[in-house]
């Protein structure tokens, strides 16, 4: 079995630090990462249909990924600005959308893929609540969620919004490792690492790390990406 590279970004609806929003900066910033799987947080607008951030029939041109269809409104990427990229090869097998509680409206995308070199992969894509105690309720809400479902390799990745790095994310414990690629955001000065992935012992994280943007561009959001690498546990 071989590894993939995996990543997780909050684009901020393609918003970069420059205040300037610009979807041609984001896409390339997604490219840079050369990963096979991308979480997107904030991929679409959160107002009136939700329409994408990202021009929709230009990312696989220019990031070689495709969307993974969810069929919520013709004009939106995401689930609650949850998305997920692919790299084509990648077979999509079963989605589940959630909506989740808290005082914001949140939600989250199970997806069951086929992933070549890996195998069998389930992807928890989520966007958690400003509030601890929301996150809380949110993973206790896809947990049970998970125990609908028939068991199967699991990964999650996100945007957490957990400033510490020792409490608040217990509920996905002892089931899953929770990796901390470091500080994320703020952007220019990251001091939090809010960008986070989990996973149970089938499988194996690596190499992780948060990323820089492409040379001669400046930020495309107020987050970094964070990456890693994934494979079956040894």
């Amino acid at each position: 079995m071989s590894a993939i590279r995996i990543a997780s970004y909050n684009i901020r609806a393609g918003l970069g630090v420059d205040l300037r929003r610009d979807s041609a900066r984001t896409l390339r910033a997604i490219a840079a990462l050369d990963a096979s799987i991308v979480a997107l947080q904030e991929a679409d607008f959160r107002l009136g249909t939700r329409p994408s951030a990202l021009p929709v029939s230009r990312i696989k041109g220019k990031t070689g990924l495709i969307p993974l269809p969810l069929d919520v409104h013709p004009e939106s990427l995401g689930w609650h600005g949850n998305a997920i990229l692919l790299r084509p090869d990648i077979r999509t097998v079963d989605r589940h959308l959630m909506t989740l509680p808290g005082l914001e409206p949140r939600g989250a995308i199970i997806s069951d893929h086929v992933v070549p070199g890996v195998g069998p992969l389930r992807l928890i894509a989520v966007h958690l609540g400003l509030l601890r105690s929301s996150r809380r309720r949110q993973l206790s809400a896809i947990k049970r969620r998970l125990t609908q479902l028939a068991p199967r390799p699991t990964l999650w990745m996100g945007d957490f919004n957990e400033r510490s790095e020792r409490v608040g994310l217990g509920r996905l414990l002892p089931q899953y490792k929770v990796v901390t690629p470091g500080p994320s955001y703020p952007v220019r000065n990251p001091v939090w690492a809010l960008d986070r992935i989990a996973h149970c012992d089938q499988l194996r994280v690596s190499d992780w790390g948060v990323a820089e943007p492409p040379d001669g561009d400046s930020h495309a959001s107020d987050h970094r990406p964070i990456l890693a690498r994934l494979s079956n546990a040894p």
